[in-house]
This record gives C-alpha cells, structure tokens and sequence, in this order.
C-alpha cells in the first residue's frame, strides 16, 4: 500500500498492510545523511506547511522541502503527510503603525513592541513584550513585530489585541473569510501539493480552523476565561466572528482538489482551559459546524486535543470529528484501553505514544509504550501510531531510530 491507501485506510477504518507511523517536525534536527540544500541555503532543520502563517522559522521552508522531508522518511519506512495552511483575510481598508518603546515605559525590563491598527470600525492596539531570548537553534523565534497570530505573543503580551466587546468592531476587519489573492495562492499551491502527493502516494490535510486556539490567541489565556465567564455575550459574538471567518476557509480546503483531510487546531480548547459545561456552550457548535462543511464536500475532519480526551472526546465524536489528535498515556494519563472502549469506533486516534519518550534514548521503554499502544488500540484498524505532539531540536536521532525499529517489530 502507498502512505495515502495506508493512512486512508486508518482514516476510515479499513484494513490496512499494517498500524502506519506518522511524525510530525517542529525543528527535528535531520541527521547529516537526510539533509539537503535549496538555493545554497541548508535544510538542517525539518519543519511542515502546517507551520505557516503561525511562526517565524529560523531558516527558509517551502513546498519543495516539504517534498523532501516526505521522501526522507519514506526512506526509512515511515509514512507522512503534507500540510497545507489555509490563509485568512483581512479588510483591504485597514491600516497600521509599528512602535518600539524602550524600557521603563510600558514595562519595566523588556521593550515593547506596538502595531495600532486602524480599521473601519475604530482602533485598536496590540502590545507584546520583546524578550529577546535566544530559543536555541532550529527552535521557532519571536518575530520582530506582533503580527495577529502568534503563540509568542500570548505570555508576553502588555495588551492582547480583544480585551472586551469593544474590541470586536475592529477584530472582524483583521480575521475574516480568505481575500481573491489569499484563495488564489491557496489554489496555486494546491495544484503543486496534489501533482506531487498523487504521484508518491501521500495523503494530504489542509489546517483550517483555529477555534479557541484563536480567542487565546486573541485575548489571552486568563483574558480568555473571563470573558467567557464575565461577559458571554462578547465572547459568544467572538467565537461567532471566528466561526464565520474558520468556516469559509474549511470550505476552500474542502473545495479544493487534492485536499483528503480538513484539520482544526484544538492546543487551547481542553480541559486545561475550559470547563466541559464552557465547551459545550460555546465550542460544539463551532467544531459541529465545521465538521459538517467539511463532511457535506466528501472530506474527512479532523481534531487536535492533547489533554482532557476521556472528558471531551466523545463530545468531538459527536461533533462529527473523524480525526482525533491526539491519544497520550504519558501526559495525558488516558489508559489506552480506557480510550479504545471510548473512541475507537467513534473516530480514529493518532498516538499511543510521546515524543518525551522518544528523548530519553531509552530503548526499553519506547518498545513497551510502542507494543502496548499497537496491540491495544491496532485492532480498531482506526490507529495510527504517532510521537506526541511533535519532534523537537532536541528530539535525539537515536530515539527516532528506536522508535522506528520498535514499530517494525510489531506493526
């Protein structure tokens, strides 16, 4: 079977060859003999389109080098999927001003960095701490900016960009439904993506919702939760904004050829954050939305929840999510038996196991975590195996290589 029959297959639980494994790269450190340059310019660092959008990278990505990493891991056996990131709009009448103001005025260690936005609506501010750090290399790098979407942004912010209600006006010029040049460049990338994934055999899924990942975005964690609490009326008219705007973007993935799955991003919409009772009142309504634009174009939906899944999965699995990542024993403490019973007729799980594992070289341990999650949750043939939630700069080689060997073993 191809990556593409093997994960669909996984996707819609049909057998398969056998429990594919699948990777996702957020700065891996690619070992000297799968690197490879473009333009003169080295690839040390692997990284996906999934990225795009959210992170300033400390060296260049394309769709190229996507293709390149897709076919280094088919050279050690290992399965992948192309990820494309659908763009938003933004009001062509909106402007804005950049400032930095030294330290002392707005804080008293950092400098701040400013973009007033004047909109059709009114005005509005976003301030961030410039912190300055150095995050070690291949490690994503806070911007020089304070672009909207940013996750750099969230603990450093002087002033999230939603603060209350009179925010909104403003906000729905900055995040709306993708512009004539946005969808053009999304198609034009597409036609790209699909030649090469129909011709090696790859899967492709397509990021398009942000959710409560955007409302933290927007207002932060704390400022997030009390104004679901404090004022729900603006943070139903928030979540409102988004859905609209997350909505029209599911439907140009959805519509675009080549596109198999349509993703959301759900880091910030767990029980960490949200109580059940908050979930269901304000997130089921947008995710059954978006599941159902996705479902009503023949493309499956999928979902990124990596803690609360005994709490909240089923609720996704009702919401129509055919996806779930991710199933984690290590920090989210799910017995994987506990998550078979629950989920794996509902939808499929991708998991099992932790790339925190992964980095402690520890051989003994990867095998049992990989054995375990293969023979308990293998047999819905809706699993697919999958170091959670990424590999790093610092995710070692030799893990990855023990990792690999211990899925051959029993897969």
């Amino acid at each position: 079977m191809t990556s593409r029959e093997r994960i669909l297959a996984a996707w819609t639980g049909k057998p398969a060859d056998h429990v594919p494994l699948t990777t996702w790269s957020f700065g891996l450190t690619a070992p000297d003999s799968l690197r490879w340059e473009i333009d003169g310019v080295p690839r040390n660092f692997w990284y996906s389109g999934r990225l795009e959008h959210l992170h300033t990278l400390p060296q260049p990505w394309t769709v190229e080098d996507d293709f390149r990493r897709v076919l280094a891991w088919r050279k050690l056996g290992v399965d992948d999927i192309i990820d494309v990131s659908v763009p938003w709009g933004r009001d062509p009448d909106v402007t804005w001003k950049d400032t930095l103001v030294g330290v002392g005025k707005m804080d008293s260690q950092y400098p701040v960095m400013i973009r007033d936005y004047q909109t059709p609506s009114g005005s509005v501010r976003h301030a961030v701490r410039k912190t300055g750090e150095d995050p070690g290399t291949g490690w994503v790098i806070q911007p020089d900016c304070v672009p909207l979407i940013e996750d750099y942004n969230i603990p450093r912010a002087v002033r999230h960009i939603v603060t209350g209600a009179a925010d909104l006006g403003p906000l729905k010029h900055l995040y709306r439904k993708p512009d004539a040049a946005g969808i053009a460049a999304f198609q034009t990338r597409m036609q790209t993506v699909h030649s090469f994934a129909e011709k090696e055999g790859v899967p492709v899924q397509a990021w398009a919702g942000f959710g409560m990942d955007a409302v933290v975005w927007f207002c932060g964690t704390e400022g997030a939760v009390l104004l679901a609490m404090d004022d729900p009326v603006a943070f139903g008219g928030l979540i409102d904004l988004i859905t609209e705007c997350d909505l029209a973007r599911v439907e140009l993935a959805a519509t675009t050829p080549g596109v198999d799955l349509v993703c959301e991003r759900g880091w910030y919409s767990s029980t960490d954050f949200w109580s059940p009772a908050l979930f269901d009142q304000f997130l089921f309504p947008h995710i059954q939305a978006l599941a159902h634009a996705a479902h009503r174009h023949g493309k499956l939906f999928g979902y990124v929840m990596t803690t609360g899944v005994e709490t909240l999965g089923p609720r996704l699995a009702d919401a129509g999510v055919d996806v779930l990542y991710f199933v984690d024993p290590i920090q989210d403490r799910i017995p994987l038996e506990r998550a078979r019973d629950l989920l794996g007729s509902r939808m499929t799980l991708v998991g099992g196991t932790n790339a925190l594992s992964v980095q402690t070289c520890n051989a003994d341990r990867i095998r049992r975590e990989v054995q375990s999650a293969v023979k308990i949750l293998g047999t819905t043939n809706r699993f697919i195996l999958h170091p959670i939630d990424a590999l790093f700069p610092d995710t070692p080689w030799a893990g990855i290589e023990m990792l690999i060997e211990a899925w051959k073993t029993c897969r």
